[in-house]
């Protein structure tokens, strides 16, 4: 088989996922698809602490609950798929690369719901810990780091000047055609990285 990684990046309610395989000086993509981590596609689910900060406290405890349970599961799923399709191919999933946001960590829930920035940042969390949760489920390493910085930190891993790294990660979308988009070439970038 031959080494492969995933990269995810996330937004309320799905992630883009890419899937790069080969070797760090000449990847491939293998896959690129788009993962639904809520089963009703709707504002509330998508931004459920937006949604529970109209609850009292222990409905929103609950209802966040609930929608953490159901992305965990959605993304467990989706990962078991992906590896199971993967291997079909000829591909071993060695490792995940997970762009993170810049936001601080959490407080309690009661002082997130007060707070608009800090219902924002835990809508991202969320959705980011059922990856993390999905990939350890799989005994995936997972590799995290933060937007801001996959640039910088590539060109330096990579050994590659920005303009050669943006150029090359444009490049990798070729096959799979348009669109290629940037968050699939942030996800693909993500994953070469963890391969």
């Amino acid at each position: 088989m031959q080494r492969a990684s995933i990269g995810f990046c996330l937004h309320s309610g799905w992630a883009v996922v890419v899937t790069v395989a080969g070797s760090i000086a000449s990847p491939s993509v293998v896959d690129r698809r788009r993962m639904q981590l809520v089963k009703d596609f709707t504002y509330k689910f998508r931004q459920p602490y937006h949604a529970a900060a109209q609850m009292p406290r222990k409905e929103a405890a609950e209802f966040i609950k609930k929608v953490e349970t159901e992305a965990r599961d959605l993304a467990r799923s989706g990962i078991d798929a992906l590896q199971r399709r993967l291997a079909r191919v000829g591909y071993g999933v060695v490792g995940c690369g997970l762009l993170l946001s810049s936001g601080r960590e959490l407080p309690v829930l009661a002082q997130i719901l007060a707070s608009h920035a800090l219902i924002h940042t835990a809508d991202g969390e969320l959705f980011r810990d059922a990856i993390r949760h999905a990939c350890t489920h799989r005994r995936l390493p997972v590799s995290g780091i933060k937007k801001k910085d996959l640039f910088g930190v590539a060109a330096k891993s990579l050994r590659l000047e920005a303009a050669a790294l943006k150029l090359r990660l444009t490049e990798l979308g070729k096959p799979v055609g348009a669109p290629w988009t940037q968050d699939e070439k942030l996800a693909a970038l993500a994953a070469w990285l963890s391969l």
